[in-house]
């Protein structure tokens, strides 16, 4: 049987649903995926991104194959994020069903494997429509964690059920919290992310949560050990969801970089090798994470009174008004606190792009100031490292208000303010905020830093045999196989 995966364009939506695709096929013989990968979008693709999708493309093998579609003509130009994005992904629609009537047609291929279904991403819910063409059922694969899935999904509730338009709360004096059923204590309305206040972005997002309702199941990145809440929620049966597969954490521990990058990786990983145990910070903030001067400034300020031995992934934001990834400063002394960089030659490090799984994986890193994507929080509670909180932009205040309020896994540096949807830039942090953090998230017999070590261990064991998330994969090949049409 045949499974088709449809991952959206981006780094962290194609590579944990690439590993989810390794574990299918290690665990059931009679299964092969193909993933067909949608080539990043203009402005998007470059570097680590383009690399990783060409090492795949020369990766096809037997039972797991990737197509790398071509873009056959630029999109229009489009100024607008959100129609443009979603265009983007329905305009492959026609290749995509190409690839599928050609691998599964009895007379172009040998043994035309039997077509069990459609593996969609969160962002590519119009594609359950192919799936519905071709007379085979849709899963769904949300790169996010069990508790936003479950406030998405509340949130469809809230607005279609009881017609409360949670983008009125924007503004509103009267309502400060929610009840979410994924979430034990309640969510305050300053952490909704912008995109939710949104008047143009809500109707989507609400949209995709009645989308996930047609598709027969959905495989979720997280772990059930790690949000029993949620868990509980998916299970109670009061909501049309369809059943809940927490499969992860789905990582690729592998290096994250290009060829080009393994001098670079080298000489950090040296660095790393020669400080004491548990004894460095690493700021890091993600593909799409960067700062302006005077911010860079500041945290400069924060690490040299915090007196810690620190790594720091700096990057420039783009330009104000622009989307797109973050660039380098070219000149670190123009910027930095005069004679910074001499100062602390001794204990810290500066870098660009950052190799973050293998630094996180080190014995020197003690904390990680991290913008709370959800690949990084996972990455982190492998390793064991606890985290600083310093949401930019997407979900990541959700992620960081459960990891701090709900779960009690990481200290915050700040978590209420507004932004544009993928526009990582933020309210102005003080060096004092950013000191505080980096201080707290460093104490080493914190209450913090053990919750993480026992998370640590769950996350290891929840993919053995008989952990949880190993189960529900197998639950979930055994629900692909009787749903077979």
């Amino acid at each position: 049987m045949e499974l088709f995966f449809i991952p959206s364009p981006g780094d962290g939506h194609l590579r944990p649903l690439v590993e989810v695709a390794k574990l299918l096929v290690d665990r059931e013989d009679h299964l092969s995926v193909t993933i067909v990968i949608i080539p990043p979008m203009h402005g998007f693709g470059t570097g680590n991104s383009s690399s990783y999708i060409a090492s795949l493309s020369t990766a096809s093998e037997h039972r797991l194959r990737y197509n790398v579609l071509s873009v056959a003509k630029k999109p229009k130009s489009d100024d607008d994020p959100k129609t443009s994005f979603l265009s983007y992904i329905e305009s492959f629609k026609p290749q995509i069903r190409a690839t599928v009537e050609k691998l599964t047609d009895p007379a172009q291929a040998e043994s035309s494997p039997k077509l069990a279904g459609f593996v969609v991403d969160m962002f590519c819910t119009g594609m359950i429509d192919l799936a519905n063409e071709f007379g085979v059922p849709s899963y769904l694969f949300y790169t996010s964690n069990a508790t936003f899935l479950g406030l998405q999904v509340h949130f469809q509730y809230l607005y279609d059920v009881e017609k409360l338009d949670v983008s009125d709360l924007k503004d509103s004096e009267t309502t400060t919290e929610l009840e979410i059923p994924s979430l034990t204590r309640p969510f305050p309305v300053k952490c909704i992310p912008s995109v939710m206040l949104n008047k143009e972005w809500l109707p989507i997002i609400l949209g995709q949560a009645r989308r996930f309702q047609e598709t027969k199941g959905i495989l979720v990145n997280s772990f059930a050990e790690l949000e029993p809440q949620a868990m509980k929620f998916f299970s109670g049966g009061d909501r049309p969801l369809p059943p809940v597969y927490p499969v992860g954490p789905v990582m690729n521990l592998k290096t994250n970089g290009s060829d080009s990058s393994d001098d670079k990786q080298s000489e950090i990983l040296r660095w790393l090798d020669e400080q004491p145990s548990k004894s460095v910070v690493f700021l890091c903030f993600g593909s799409m994470g960067g700062f302006n001067e005077e911010q860079a400034k500041e945290i400069a300020v924060a690490l040299e009174r915090s007196g810690n031995r620190f790594l720091w992934s700096l990057r420039r934001a783009p330009p104000k008004g622009t989307i797109g990834p973050p660039g380098e400063f070219t000149n670190l002394d123009e910027i930095l606190p005069e004679g910074f960089l001499d100062r602390t030659k001794e204990i810290g490090k500066i870098i660009g792009w950052a190799p973050q799984t293998a630094v996180l994986a080190n014995p020197a890193i003690g904390g990680f100031v991290s913008h709370c994507g959800w690949n990084s929080t996972l990455e982190s509670l492998w390793f064991g490292v606890p985290i600083a909180t310093w949401p930019l932009y997407a979900e990541q205040q959700v992620n960081a208000f459960e990891m701090v309020e709900e779960l009690g896994l990481a200290v915050e540096i700040r978590n209420s303010f507004r932004s544009d949807f993928m526009v990582a830039e933020t309210e102005f942090m003080t060096a004092e905020e950013v000191e505080r953090g980096i201080r707290c998230v460093m104490e080493q017999d914190s209450d913090v830093r053990e919750r993480v070590k026992e998370m640590s261990e769950k996350s290891h064991v929840a993919l053995m045999d008989g952990g949880s998330s190993n189960d529900a994969l197998l639950k979930f090949i055994q629900d692909v196989t009787k749903n077979i049409p």
